[in-house]
């Protein structure tokens, strides 16, 4: 099952993840992600955190039919780790994540680092996340995704921690094919003239950044 887990920060907006609406089985907002769902006009199956920077908690009793899980504000988790654990218990497999841009830097770097993970252990992580500007997709190892570009769009392709090799693409300007890279290596502004490409992620894992 795919779900959809909105959070706090700078989202995208909502013609980009309207189509897809229909398809997903779950929508959760974690904290002032309701925020977000309530200017798209959009309603919430799950409503997660400790909604301490949530507008106006008035806002949860518009959706009487969303499960509330409120946590503690003393709580270890990021309020994005609720929601993607939230999603997980109750059978989503893939989860696209929107919102997160802007704002607290930490909480940037932390939504990073969850990609890292490898799923298990009861510690999921996101396939895609969407934020204001910019449009991220994780590529597994072995896998291959075909992605499209809006005309003059940067692509930027980055490893995760444990480096990637036998990578390889299709329709960029600047090939993947034959580069190893190691942790902190990573390739910027690339380019997909034909709007349509490939990645393939080899023996690591890759996120693939659009700017949209």
């Amino acid at each position: 099952m795919e779900a959809l887990l909105v959070v706090g920060g700078e989202a995208p907006p909502q013609r980009r993840l309207a189509p897809r609406f229909a398809s997903f089985g779950l929508v959760c907002a974690a904290d002032s992600g309701l925020d977000t769902l309530a200017a798209w006009g959009r309603s919430p199956d799950l409503v997660v955190g400790d909604m301490d920077s949530l507008s106006d908690l008035r806002l949860l009793d518009a959706y009487p039919e969303a499960e509330i899980l409120r946590a503690r504000r003393d709580k270890d988790e990021t309020d994005t780790e609720l929601g993607l654990a939230a999603l997980a218990a109750r059978g989503a497999t893939r989860i696209v994540l929107a919102g997160g841009g802007g704002g607290r830097l930490d909480h940037l770097l932390a939504i990073r680092a969850i990609f890292e993970r490898d799923g298990s252990g009861g510690r999921p992580r996101p396939s895609e996340w969407h934020t204001a500007n910019a449009e991220l997709r994780l590529v597994e190892a072995g896998a291959a995704l075909r992605l499209s570009a809006p005309h003059g769009s940067m692509v930027s392709v980055f490893p995760l921690a444990r480096g990637a090799r036998g990578m390889g693409s299709v329709g960029l300007r600047w090939p993947l094919d034959g580069l190893d890279w190691g942790p902190g290596d990573f390739g910027v502004s690339n380019e997909a003239p034909a709007g349509e490409f490939t990645v393939s992620a080899g023996e690591g894992e890759l996120l693939v950044l659009i700017g949209t």
